[in-house]
């Protein structure tokens, strides 16, 4: 029989997991990936082992619980009559009182539930299999690892909003996301590199979701999202930090309510709203090579542009904040895959001892930086799920 965890992390529309081994917690061994892709005729479900071979295509009719149902039974075939021991989630939002991994019970359900305000799109996506689980497997132990835990030991002037003090007595102030990758990759620094893990590093997670965080002594010490995940920089279809003013002028002059801001702000903005094209940079870095001269590739290269000056603006101010530039590490889809990125980002820091190494950023190694730069570049994978599935481990 073979015990097995399974982590979950959840978006708004897909239900992604892996499965680890349990018995071989050292090695954190994935049996699989998976996502559970949800439309109104039920959903898509596939699955790959850890060499990338497809186990499983399905079409199922399920919706709602009884997806979990055919998930577990799935599985446990999988796992040749084994069982799921335990399973591990990332919530996107822990508020002031979850500062680590929490066993879920239905007390502390209720409690995230009533985060729900603070990130209406996210929360509640994340909740959804552990509510799910709780429902349908009440013996089963469940985890809840938190994107905002790692930013607790931001200072207190930075994480408060230039509002009344009524919305600091409700919660509303700046929490910063992404930490469930960027405690991974901080436990990394301290294997592979212990100077930028004590030093002044600023980690740049890269993906359709974009932040950066500024790590110092081993901790977070600023980060560029702030009360939501909508703040920072500009990303895939989100548009990052905004002058307020344009919120105000879009209810004013177009009668805009929530949905449509949200819709807006969430879902049509950032490199998609800006290219007019795509929130995929591959996509939009494949049409700008294929013509460059066209109207819409002048507005992919805009686009583009935009992204990378953003980046360049907060990696000045985190700069600033830490009084100093040790290393710089490139994490996420985006950093760890895109060179012509990197490039165009450092290029613009040689004034802090910034010195690219061209040929290894092109091959993406470990250290596109120089011998001699003062400011060591580093490419490093990110892996959430394991990070979620070692908090799962002390659990047991």
């Amino acid at each position: 029989m073979q015990d097995v965890i399974i982590v979950f992390n959840s978006g708004s529309s897909s239900l992604k997991f892996t499965v680890y081994d349990k018995a071989d917690s050292q090695q954190a061994t994935v049996l699989l990936n998976g996502e559970i892709e949800q439309n109104p005729k039920g959903a898509r479900f596939h699955a790959k082992n850890h060499d990338g071979a497809v186990l499983v295509q399905e079409e199922w009719p399920e919706t709602g619980l009884e997806i979990f149902d055919h998930l577990f039974h799935w599985l446990e075939q999988f796992a040749q009559k084994g069982r799921v021991v335990a399973a591990g989630h990332r919530i996107v939002h822990g508020g002031a009182d979850f500062l680590e991994p929490v066993k879920i019970t239905p007390e502390i359900l209720n409690k995230l539930d009533q985060l729900t305000p603070f990130d209406p799109l996210h929360q509640q996506a994340t909740l959804a299999p552990a509510k799910a689980i709780a429902q349908r497997r009440p013996d089963l132990l469940q985890v809840a690892c938190f994107d905002t835990t790692f930013h607790s030991t931001i200072p207190k002037v930075a994480r408060l909003l230039p509002l009344p003090r009524r919305y600091e007595e409700r919660g509303v102030v700046r929490y910063g996301f992404h930490g469930i990758s960027y405690s991974y990759i901080a436990q990394r620094l301290a294997q592979i590199d212990p100077e930028l893990a004590t030093g002044r590093t600023i980690i740049a997670h890269l993906g359709s979701g974009a932040s950066l965080c500024a790590l110092k002594d081993g901790k977070s010490l600023e980060t560029t999202m702030g009360f939501s995940a909508l703040d920072g920089l500009m990303m895939g279809t989100r548009c990052g930090a905004i002058d307020p003013g344009v919120l105000l002028y879009m209810v004013q002059e177009e009668k805009a309510d929530w949905r449509t801001l949200v819709q807006t702000l969430y879902h049509e903005s950032g490199l998609l709203g800006v290219s007019g094209i795509s929130p995929d940079m591959r996509v939009l870095r494949e049409m700008l090579t294929k013509d460059a001269s066209s109207a819409q590739s002048v507005q992919i290269a805009e686009a583009l542009s935009l992204f990378v000056y953003r980046i360049r603006q907060e990696i000045g101010a985190l700069t600033a904040v830490m009084g100093g530039l040790d290393g710089l590490v490139f994490t996420a889809g985006i950093g760890e895959h895109d060179a012509v990125l990197r490039h165009e980002v450092c290029q613009a820091f040689s004034w802090a001892g910034v010195t690219l190494d061209e040929a290894a950023n092109q091959r993406h190694d470990a250290i596109i930086s120089t011998p001699d730069s003062r400011v060591r570049v580093r490419v490093e994978p990110t892996d959430e799920e394991r990070e979620i599935y070692v908090s799962v481990l002390k659990f047991l």
